[in-house]
């Protein structure tokens, strides 16, 4: 018998786990080596547990910084190395896959075929072409229709497994209780606490296949709420996309944007109330040139302030959602088109106040505009998120997250929140699009 191919899966903390889990975990034929972590603060040094790993692996699996993908292919003879994280341009891509295949090893990246799980229950999946493209908002609207007409609705959210991995095999959220609870991170309560307040359950964790299996006991049906630009972990009965004309052409240079395009049934042009009309008809051209038979469906993303009078002739902080500006690659978010719309006297560069490793994340991502991400992965990070606010010489700070930020840091200034929604325009519209869903698969 031959020997199992060596792999080494390059990751992120998300996809990485579970194409592990749905392809490698109980394989013979191959033998994972290591994980390499990126994108995600800390995830490096750790260990895939044993408990998750299966019973190949009575040691785990260890995770190494993505720096060491070279030594650590050359070190254990890596024959497959294996690209499973997202929200990246193509150039990024291959030039990874070059590095790989010059120090010997074949370069993939797993497909839907080998990793979407079935389920016994229709599923809806939003996705993005970038990360901060407005997929909650969707989601959440998409919801918010289903619930409308009776049915039992959970949201499956993409992976965000920052803790204690055997702690977080299976995570369901029903409350702020729950988040309280089990310590959850700045990231995850901006995903979680969105479909909380709309009453929604709310599954995450490691083990996607357990994960579904739970939910499908006390849904009708389930709404993958996808994470970065990734696609989803169970196979879609309805495949929504949600398209970003701030970032327009990213649908077909990043992966795997183009793949999620190629695949939607509906594709939303979101933010249209502040976008130039070019980038617009770039997007719907891009659309129509590689899924013409793809429903699009046009919307805005209005923005309101809680108090505008806290921003008005005033130097503000803007704190926006960490994920959207560093690796999501936008020099502003909400709060910024806020702070500008409701009369701020000056946006303060919070540069001068950083400290820790939120001084690191401007020095990992040195292209970030004058604002603070509200990053928040661990503890430490989330103490240096509040030093630096604390810090900073501002009059007031506007929240730009989709979160009560105060519920987690302590802010000794005014502070207002930026809160933004979905409202579609013309003819078409998401209603539509469910309410044929719905026919269709007889739920």
């Amino acid at each position: 018998m031959n020997d199992p191919v060596k792999v080494l899966i390059m990751g992120a903390a998300g996809r990485d786990f579970h194409n592990f889990n749905v392809y490698f975990r109980d394989n013979p034929a191959y033998h994972v080596v290591a994980f390499t972590a990126t994108q995600i603060p800390d995830i490096e040094g750790r260990t895939y547990p044993a408990e998750l790993a299966g019973g190949l692996y009575q040691d785990g699996i260890p995770i190494f910084h993505e720096q060491e993908l070279v030594s650590q292919i050359k070190e254990h003879s890596i024959d497959l190395v294996v690209f499973a994280y997202s929200d990246v341009p193509y150039q990024y891509v291959m030039s990874k896959g070059a590095e790989v295949n010059a120090v010997g090893a074949d370069f993939i990246m797993l497909g839907p075929h080998h990793t979407m799980l079935r389920s016994s229950v229709p599923v809806i999946s939003v996705c993005a072409v970038r990360t901060g493209s407005g997929k909650t908002t969707v989601s959440k609207r998409i919801c918010q229709l289903l619930r409308e007409r009776n049915k039992n609705v959970v949201v499956v959210r993409h992976p965000m497994p920052y803790g204690k991995l055997t702690q977080q095999a299976v995570q369901r959220f029903s409350s702020y209780e729950d988040l309280d609870s089990r310590g959850c991170t700045i990231e995850e309560r901006e995903e979680y606490e969105t479909h909380i307040d709309a009453g929604c359950i709310v599954y995450a964790g490691v083990d996607y296949e357990k994960i579904l299996r739970q939910a499908e006991t006390e849904a009708d049906i389930i709404v993958w709420d996808g994470g970065n630009n990734d696609f989803s972990f169970f196979k879609p009965d309805l495949n929504i996309l949600v398209a970003d004309p701030h970032r327009a052409g990213d649908e077909l240079t990043y992966y795997p944007s183009e793949l999620n395009l190629r695949m939607a049934d509906v594709v939303v042009i979101n933010k249209q109330d502040t976008a130039e009309l070019e980038k617009i008809e770039q997007v719907r051209r891009n659309i129509m040139k590689v899924n013409p038979d793809a429903k699009i469906i046009d919307s805005a993303s209005p923005i309101t302030v809680e108090h505008p009078e806290l921003i008005r002739g005033r130097r503000v902080l803007v704190v926006e959602d960490g994920p959207t500006v560093t690796h999501g690659g936008m020099k502003y978010g909400a709060g910024i088109i806020a702070a500008n719309k409701a009369g701020a006297k000056e946006i303060i560069d919070p540069r001068p106040f950083t400290t820790g490793s939120i001084t690191e994340t401007f020095r990992q991502y040195p292209d970030i505009g004058p604002l603070l991400p509200a990053m928040g992965y661990s503890n430490e990070q989330i103490y240096d998120l509040e030093q630096t606010i604390n810090a900073s010489d501002c009059d007031a700070v506007v929240i730009g997250t989709p979160i009560d930020l105060t519920r987690v840091v302590n802010i000794n200034k005014p502070v207002t929140r930026v809160r933004y929604s979905i409202k579609e325009i013309g003819d078409s519209d998401l209603k539509a699009a469910v309410d044929a869903f719905l026919e269709q698969v007889n739920v």
